[in-house]
């Protein structure tokens, strides 16, 4: 059964000791839109909500946006995904494997750079929350590209054995 945006959110904000009260004053949106989307009365709530929300309760805002029907699970890896990253050989196999680790590097860069950044106290509240945001981001995508990695080298090893097995079987 699939979990609920709104169950997602109750276990998060319980799990952080907050009523909704105190959750709907962090995030600076209102008591009733936290009251609806908990109740289920809200199926699909607004995003921004969602984004101000997901950084006060530990969980992530690509994932409550799953929960609520608006973005696609990648992790824990998503099976179309899997399918799809199974059925590659030989050199789209390592094609793929190659375009992962090398957006893994330049993400973890990106990352950094941005962390860095924060620490300049002549950001606006605005240009502070955004580069919060796209860290937040990118380490989901980061933590995807990693799943997905772990998955192609283990297919890549197989079929690097596969390869080597049937060439020695030619010789």
């Amino acid at each position: 059964m699939t979990t609920k945006v709104g169950e997602l959110i109750k276990k998060g904000r319980e799990e952080k000791n907050l009523s909704m009260r105190q959750l709907a004053e962090l995030a600076k949106v209102s008591h009733s839109d936290i009251s609806r989307i908990e109740s289920g009365e809200r199926e699909v709530p607004n995003p921004k909500i969602l984004r101000k929300i997901s950084q006060h309760i530990g969980i992530n805002y690509n994932d409550l946006m799953y929960a609520a029907g608006l973005g696609f699970q990648v992790t824990d890896l998503n099976p179309f995904l899997k399918s799809y990253y199974k059925s590659l050989k030989g050199e789209e196999l390592e094609d793929a494997l190659a375009n992962t680790s090398g957006s893994i590097i330049t993400w973890k860069k990106l990352v950094e750079s941005f962390t860095e950044k924060l620490k300049d106290e002549s950001l606006s509240p605005q240009e502070r929350e955004i580069m919060e945001q796209t860290i937040e981001d990118t380490e989901y995508q980061i933590k995807t590209a990693e799943e997905i990695e772990r998955l192609l080298v283990n297919m890549n090893s197989k079929d690097y054995r596969e390869r080597k097995k049937n060439k020695n079987e030619e010789d």
